[in-house]
């Protein structure tokens, strides 16, 4: 059993070591701005874990944005839009290649088919037309009638009118059986099976039956090789 005077020793020994908070002696109480501070310091901490996970979330987010593939244009086609084909082609008639047909191209009577002509002499290219004539033979010139659909003595183009209605409520000729040619600056109206007299004492197809016109549209001459249909000169 120690003695009185080792346990006075203990005792200023306890005395003169200094306090360490958590060891020894008890766990020492944190002071009011102790804690205030500590509390500061862990707020500060959560904000910066807070942020910096919100970076690395957009971050990511951005990054997955950039990354993906840009969409491929669609374009919408009507399901009724017109499908480009040889046949609607227009041939053009030159000298040196006239052929603007094929014979039975044309099968039926008044059967059509536009083309251009160039004329060699002026160099001026012009819209045309070749009809398949009733009563004639599809391997025989006789059998088509090749005109210019331009007017002969101005700028006006004809058209070519197989609605028997049309020419009525248009052009109000109402004697018309078939298909006719018509200026629709003027009204007038050509008739395909008929002939006029013009200059020089010359039979020209596309008598006029009704308008003011001058003469009949200017014709073109129409021959067959082989099995094309050629468009070999304008008047």
């Amino acid at each position: 059993m120690p003695d009185e005077s080792e346990t006075h020793a203990n005792d200023r020994f306890k005395a003169e070591m200094p306090q360490i908070p958590g060891v020894g002696g008890g766990v020492a109480k944190t002071s009011g701005p102790q804690r205030g501070t500590l509390m500061i310091a862990v707020g500060l901490g959560v904000v910066l874990l807070a942020v910096f996970l919100g970076g690395r979330m957009l971050w990511r987010t951005k990054k997955r944005v950039e990354v993906a593939p840009a969409p491929v244009a669609q374009i919408d086609v009507p399901a009724d839009a017109p499908v480009a084909t040889p046949d609607l082609v227009v041939p053009v008639a030159t000298e040196m290649s006239p052929a603007v047909a094929v014979v039975g191209d044309l099968a039926k009577p008044w059967d059509s088919r536009q083309f251009s002509f160039r004329n060699g002499t002026t160099g001026e290219t012009v819209p045309a037309l070749l009809i398949r004539l009733p009563g004639g033979s599809a391997t025989q010139a006789a059998g088509y009638w090749a005109f210019g659909l331009k007017e002969a003595y101005g700028r006006c183009q004809l058209e070519y009118v197989e609605d028997l209605t049309k020419l009525k409520t248009d052009y109000g000729f109402r004697g018309a059986s078939h298909p006719m040619v018509g200026n629709p600056c003027s009204r007038t109206v050509y008739d395909p099976l008929k002939y006029a007299s013009i200059a020089g004492n010359v039979l020209a197809r596309g008598a006029i039956v009704q308008g003011t016109d001058l003469r009949p549209p200017l014709g073109i001459e129409v021959r067959i090789r082989g099995k094309e249909v050629l468009a070999a000169r304008m008047e």
